[in-house]
């Protein structure tokens, strides 16, 4: 049974009482069944009148409010309650100073501080949320021994694109834990994804499948805090563009592996956790001279050339291995291309 239902139920009691009592009173000169009639038709007009107005006033509120409450960030919601606190607490100390004033000021000043007090207390702290953010952060790491006082990196939140959900390698690294905070999912991202799973192409639904999986599996994760939320960004359509407004409000940085996103949210002054870079980054470092031990699959681009990779999937081009495919041969390394793709290892045969 909904809330709407519910709260339409005990609208019909109320106003069908509440149209007993007026079509009784308005009937008081009239005959008995006069009055019985009169009665009867308020509360049948009371009771559908009830039936019709009652969540206009009480369960549709209350859902637009939970809807802009789940809008807003975590330290958004958590400053604003402490500023609305502190406003009120002000207000009340100011209160009988202010009563004392002559009519009507010692009347209607106090009403007037409490809604301005609030107001400022609110505006003010979530003005300045981060700051107060690394200010508590601060004072708890001074009482735990080792704790990190960094708000941004123990309490952020970082948002996750599409892509990179869809990529899969997301759930691996934010069980190690090199991704601190809480990851969220705007539900239109969610949307995105759900949209790419019900496609018609096989290849889009089978990768619209996967960041399904790969959803799950981060929520199952005990060391991965994972959210859903309803926020969204009005007036915009493309989800690239929405992650990068709500990255900008929410002054968080934006989990992907989309170059193209990459580039229009740097252009925006957002930051940026690209995927691909931190694979690049730990991928294993070699110099030219060193010798390696390279199992040949293929043949490359060029004449003679022989591709073999490395475990961690750096590809190694080998001068003459082109008749050394299917054979594991120790390379030299002579030169170490970086590439926008990733890097590119060329070495030729010892032998």
């Amino acid at each position: 049974m909904s809330a709407d239902f519910i709260f339409r139920l005990i609208g019909m009691a109320v106003f069908s009482v509440v149209g007993a009592y007026v079509g009784n009173g308005l009937s008081l000169y009239y005959t008995p069944d006069q009055q019985l009639m009169y009665t009867i038709v308020f509360t049948l007009v009371g009771a559908l009148l009830g039936f019709v107005v009652t969540p206009y006033f009480t369960s549709r509120p209350l859902r637009a409010l939970r809807i802009l409450v789940g809008k807003l960030a975590a330290e958004t919601l958590f400053s604003g309650t402490i500023g609305l606190v502190i406003g009120l607490i002000i207000a009340a100390l100011l209160s009988f100073p202010l009563s004392l004033l002559p009519d009507p000021l010692g009347k209607i000043l106090p009403f007037v501080g409490v809604l301005l007090f609030c107001y400022l207390g609110a505006a003010l702290f979530v003005m300045r949320q981060t700051d107060i953010g690394n200010l508590l952060s601060g004072v708890s790491a001074r009482r735990e021994e080792g704790g990190q006082g960094n708000w941004a990196q123990a309490n952020r939140t970082v948002l996750l694109d599409t892509s990179v959900i869809i990529d899969g390698r997301v759930a691996d690294i934010a069980k190690t834990g090199f991704v601190p905070g809480t990851l969220l999912i705007p539900r239109f991202v969610l949307n995105e994804l759900q949209y790419i799973a019900d496609s018609s192409d096989n290849l889009r639904r089978a990768r619209g499948r996967r960041g399904m999986e790969v959803l799950a599996e981060l929520q199952k994760a005990a060391s991965v805090v994972v959210r859903i939320s309803d926020i969204d960004v009005e007036g915009v359509r493309e989800v690239d563009d929405k992650l990068v407004i709500l990255a900008r409000q929410m002054k968080c940085p934006i989990l992907t592996n989309d170059y193209n996103l990459n580039r229009i949210a740097e252009l925006q002054g957002v930051s940026i956790l690209n995927i691909n870079e931190l694979a690049n980054a730990v991928k294993s470092v070699v110099l030219p001279g060193e010798t390696m031990t390279i199992s040949i699959i293929q043949e490359g681009k060029e004449v003679n050339q022989g591709v073999g990779y490395m475990d961690d999937g750096t590809m190694v081009v080998i001068e003459n291995g082109n008749k050394l495919i299917g054979q594991t041969k120790d390379v030299s390394v002579t030169k170490v291309l970086q590439t926008a793709a990733g890097r590119m290892i060329f070495a030729k045969p010892e032998d």
